[in-house]
């Protein structure tokens, strides 16, 4: 197969009027009129060619919640995704006992990096929760709140066969710091649904949590003289989820973190739930009861609960908010990939990297998708 005539984005962070050849799933050349004798052509004229989007934070969608702990779920949720144009993601519980997230465990394991046809990759686990601050819990059940406790992420992670890739913790809690020095020679840690202020953050980044989970949301404000786990991630150089989904995060916010971190650092997240795909209406999330308005998802007390959105949309809207293509396409793609450690075969088009690619008209609508190197 030989893509030609599209706007590639490489791996410099430019669009290139260049063709790519696909052999046996993999990306094998990149280049200016690629012999197209005995291929496939796949004609992307006026269109933008980038790399399959990669949700890191993804909670559900059409009615399915990770947290479930179904074969069926996980499936539907990969559907969905994939029609979507995310060719990657990461399943993300909620804040729910052990039991049940050792169940949700097993229950992933043989899914992921595993290919299906028409199902998006599942690339790993990301633990949201039970290490979290009671104050700041947002939509988590409270119920299930834990200290952190690194036996049990490593039990996790053994259910998961070592699928674990992305851990959320409250530093500012007992035993936090210690947990994270342990946590990070498993997976990314990250800083999130706490109250930590500036010099706690730090001490965490030190001890190896390099994430923030979902900027802004469930955590201290920004200020000018307590400027808490957003002012220590910037000077620590974290990677900082972004929920660009026009409701999380106001416009001006989201071109100030693009400018703030640079897009090396952003990583845009969809942080969807169950309803994602859905009518207005109630849903269940993380044993909770949802409304859904319009692109709002709230709990009882108010607190927004995930989105309804999906990676496309949101990196759409932070193109329509004012940040350069570009830099939303890194977002979307080898960003987050890097953030989690899985972009050795993913997140860029890149020679040798698996064939996950879409090609996107001037509005960012999929025209057509390639997974893993093959048409859908």
């Amino acid at each position: 197969m030989i893509i030609k005539n599209g706007n590639v984005f490489t791996d410099d962070g430019k669009f290139h009027d260049m063709d790519i050849e696909i052999q046996n799933s993999i990306i094998t050349a990149i280049g200016e009129k690629l012999p197209a004798a005995g291929h496939e052509i796949i004609n992307a004229q006026d269109n933008y060619v980038i790399p399959g989007l990669v949700d890191i934070h993804t909670h559900g969608a059409m009615g399915f919640d990770f947290s479930d702990g179904t074969e069926e779920a996980i499936e539907e949720i990969a559907r969905f995704q994939l029609k979507n144009g995310v060719t990657s993601f990461l399943g993300t519980t909620m804040t729910l006992s052990e039991e049940q997230l050792m169940h949700i465990c097993k229950t992933a394991r043989t899914f992921v990096e595993a290919m299906h046809p028409e199902q998006a990759v599942l690339r790993g686990i990301h633990l949201e929760g039970p290490f979290i601050c009671f104050d700041k819990r947002g939509a988590q059940n409270a119920k299930y709140i834990a200290s952190p406790d690194i036996s049990v992420l490593e039990r996790l992670n053994d259910a998961s066969a070592d699928s674990v890739r992305l851990i959320v913790v409250a530093p500012e809690e007992e035993g936090g710091l210690e947990f994270i020095q342990a946590a990070a020679q498993i997976c990314t840690v990250s800083l999130a649904h706490s109250t930590s202020g500036y010099e706690t953050a730090n001490k965490a980044f030190v001890n190896g949590a390099n994430h923030v989970t979902h900027l802004f949301n469930g955590m201290n404000p920004f200020t000018h003289r307590e400027p808490g786990i957003i002012g220590s991630a910037f000077d620590a150089g974290a990677f900082v989820e972004l929920i660009s989904d026009g409701v999380h995060i106001h416009p001006s916010v989201v071109r100030a973190v693009f400018k703030l971190f640079g897009d090396d650092r952003v990583c845009l997240i969809s942080d969807s739930m169950r309803a994602s795909g859905l009518a207005d209406g109630k849903y269940d999330l993380g044993g909770q009861m949802v409304t859904v308005v319009g692109k709002s998802a709230t709990i009882d007390n108010g607190s927004l609960a995930g989105s309804v959105s999906n990676l496309k949309d949101c990196m759409r809207c932070a193109v329509d908010f004012g940040v350069p293509l570009p830099s939303a396409i890194k977002a979307a793609t080898i960003n987050p990939a890097k953030s989690v450690g899985i972009d050795k075969e993913i997140g860029s088009l890149t020679v040798g990297k698996r064939a996950d690619i879409l090609i996107i008209d001037k509005e960012l609508n999929p025209d057509t998708i390639i997974f893993g190197g093959i048409k859908i």
